[in-house]
């Protein structure tokens, strides 16, 4: 919505934050069950019965719900932020304001608080953004308040923590509690495929085989006149998204063998530290040493956070990056099926996304390493189901996929045969196809870029007008870009004294926000919020700012994926990769943004009776570089009424134009109640409102018209 929109709808929330949503009193026999929060593993297959009543279960995340009016005015203001045109354009929120503005009011805070307390738990935190409450209690606790029975499930031979019925809390709370956000420990997965060690010596380039050093990153994705430029990150800093903790004498000895200029990473730790843990420390390395290898002057803090026994560290380090503003630019190399996710954790993570984009914070998360098969781990030899990453599949996260690189058998076209003082030896850009490393392209196991259609989100209209993004059928196509990842020219990490190769989109994410990195400091040190709108919009005005991926596929065994043709988007690996000092130096420079549309309506239903008639007002506001009129029109009218524009089309004055349309029912008109579809058009875009509309039968019903009766004869 643009400025000329935003106004009134801003005003609006202004009124609700302070509006107490809870009232009366807290009646534990009137509850309402929170569907779709068990676990797809806890099942009764694999039940091992009910976890001792006094189990741990500690930083439990209840998640706040908005009002629908301030979720309604924080659409509006994040889509203002985000357009160049807007008079809010990059007026960034602190945490406290997104909490003053949309956060629940402190009165119903205090209930819910207090609810939680007089049932024995411990209330440890209440974020700035005052949509979560942390607290910590026992199995026992979640049973009686939530009534739902921890059970101990035996899966993959592993015995895990989990729910067995979905939660229930006091219908008193449900307008304002949208529930717990996990009550289980089966844990988000890392999205590094795999590692191998090269021993205690460096050997990034032997003989046929090829590996990336930072030096070769800045080659091949054409960074190199960036730092020349003296453009390095400095004074942006990287918050990353991790679980475990790291050797920061680690990253030291990698930039030192990088020949990069000592920059030590901040390691902050959300709570208990919670050590080297096995598989997350490659994770946490990973992203710390990659960030900062391509944001070379960048500072990076690592926001490391323990797992509980239902509460993923993952979700309460992006919790704390979030709620701290720690950085404009987000690396989260973890992910989750989006089936698999319950409903809380999907709301979870939109929600957290979208405060960061208010806040002018860059999300980037990667798009996993199962190909089309997001829901089954890459080391599966088969998969039956399609899915993709839920914390990534958001319209406020850049997802990021991966390329392989395809020297087309004649490496020393792309490769030298000595290293360079840096370690580097890549010639120059080398052509990329889709990442597929699975038992489908000669490799093993789903091995492959992350990519899909989400299942949850509708497609943001910035995607709509990419060619090949139709793919998506209207809903939010994943990844949005992709950089290197495969196994082939792995990437080089240093952890525990070793070099290791690793691979998967755990690599692009990171590299792709030091990429980011870069572009803050070229404007200035603004924050650029939500990179997706001016990444597409750059796709279409800035064509070769991406390396288009012209071969290749996701498929994986069982479960087939999308192509890459040249297109100018794909499901495989989305825009292509970067060409970083187009990038970095046309930022802004294409930020006309493409045509969007909305339409809402005055009211959700409208009211009439046989024969009478009624009227509803809807707005249509256009933003981005949308030009021209709104053309309206109905669908799904009950039988016997009609409808009438009170203009149509519509020509948007400052990004609104507004028509009141008039429902007329017949004297006969079919008596009920039904969804009507209103649909709005121009420019290329389409924006779709629904009300319900009820016809009434008439306290004065119309006499048909009876025929005359000829006479009896008489006889």
């Amino acid at each position: 919505m643009l400025a000329a929109a935003a106004p009134c709808v801003l005003a609006q929330a202004a009124g609700d934050r302070f509006t107490d949503r809870i009232a009366g009193r807290i009646d534990e026999g009137r509850v309402v069950t929170l569907e779709g929060n068990v676990h797809p593993l806890a099942r009764a297959e694999f039940d091992l019965g009910a976890a001792a009543g006094e189990t741990r279960l500690d930083r439990m995340v209840l998640l706040l719900k908005p009002s629908a009016g301030q979720q309604a005015a924080l659409d509006a203001l994040v889509e203002a932020q985000h357009d160049p045109r807007s008079a809010e354009f990059h007026k960034w929120l602190t945490p406290a304001e997104y909490g003053a503005r949309f956060g629940v009011s402190a009165h119903d805070i205090k209930r819910i608080t207090g609810w939680l307390e007089g049932q024995g738990f411990t209330v440890e935190e209440i974020p700035a953004g005052k949509g979560l409450v942390v607290f910590s209690g026992t199995a026992g606790q979640v049973g009686e308040t939530f009534h739902t029975e921890i059970h101990r499930y035996q899966v993959g031979g592993a015995v895990h923590l989990a729910n067995s019925q979905d939660p229930q809390i006091p219908s008193a709370l449900a307008g304002v509690v949208g529930g717990v956000v996990s009550l289980h420990d089966f844990r988000r997965t890392p999205a590094v495929a795999a590692r191998r060690a090269l021993g205690a010596s460096p050997e990034w380039n032997m003989g046929g085989a090829h590996y990336l050093f930072p030096a070769d990153y800045a080659t091949i994705y054409d960074l190199n006149p960036v730092y020349s430029a003296g453009t390095t990150g400095s004074g942006v800093t990287i918050a990353i998204v991790g679980r475990s903790n790291i050797d920061v004498s680690d990253v030291a000895a990698f930039r030192a063998a990088s020949g990069l200029k000592a920059n030590n990473p901040t390691v902050i730790l959300d709570g208990a530290d919670p050590g080297l843990v096995s598989g997350d420390q490659d994770e946490s390395t990973l992203d710390v040493e990659w960030s900062g290898a391509v944001g070379q002057g960048a500072a990076v803090k690592l926001a490391a956070a323990a797992s509980t026994a239902t509460t993923d560290g993952v979700d309460l380090s992006a919790a704390y990056i979030v709620n701290h503003a720690l950085a404009p630019v987000v690396s989260a190399s973890y992910g989750s099926c989006e089936q698999e996710m319950g409903a809380t954790e999907l709301a979870f993570y939109t929600s957290l996304w979208e405060q960061a984009a208010s806040q002018g914070m860059s999300v980037f998360v990667a798009s996993g390493d199962s190909g089309a098969a997001g829901c089954t781990s890459g080391w599966s030899e088969r998969s039956t189901e399609a899915g993709v990453n839920g914390l990534c599949s958001s319209p406020y996260s850049t997802c990021v996929g991966g390329t392989e690189f395809n020297e087309g058998g004649n490496a020393a076209e792309y490769w030298s045969a000595t290293n360079s003082p840096s370690q580097g030896s890549a010639l120059g850009y080398i052509p990329e196809t889709a990442w597929n490393e699975s038992g489908l392209n000669g490799g093993f196991g789903l091995w492959a870029s992350g990519g899909g259609v989400s299942q949850v989100y509708a497609q943001p209209a910035w995607q709509q007008g990419a060619s090949g993004a139709a793919a998506g059928n209207g809903m939010r196509a994943v990844p949005d870009v992709a950089m290197t990842a495969a196994g082939h020219d792995g990437t080089i990490i240093y952890e525990n004294g070793t070099y290791w190769i690793v691979s998967g989109t755990s690599a692009a994410a990171p590299s792709l926000a030091g990429v980011m990195a870069l572009v803050v400091e070229t404007q200035g040190g603004t924050s650029q919020g939500n990179a997706n709108p001016a990444l597409y919009a750059m796709a279409q005005a800035v064509g070769n700012a991406f390396h288009a991926t012209p071969s290749g596929n996701n498929s994986v065994p069982g479960v087939a994926g999308y192509s890459a043709n040249g297109a100018a988007y794909n499901l495989a690996t989305g825009l292509g990769s970067v060409d970083g000092a187009v990038l970095v130096t046309n930022w802004g420079f294409a930020q006309d943004p493409l045509p969007t549309l909305s339409l809402s309506a005055a009211a959700s239903q409208a009211a009439l009776v046989q024969g009478g008639s009624t009227t509803v007002g809807f707005t249509a506001a256009t933003g981005g570089s949308f030009s021209g009129a709104v053309r309206l029109s109905v669908a799904g009218l009950p039988a016997g009424v009609t409808a009438a524009w009170s203009s149509d089309p519509v020509t948007p004055v400052s990004g609104s134009g507004r028509s009141t349309l008039t429902l007329i029912a017949s004297p006969f008109a079919k008596a009920g109640s039904v969804p009507v579809t209103i649909t709005a058009q121009g420019d290329g875009a389409t924006a779709v409102a629904r009300i319900q509309v009820e016809v009434r039968p008439s306290l004065h019903r119309v006499r048909k018209p009876i025929r005359p009766v000829a006479p009896l004869k008489k006889w």
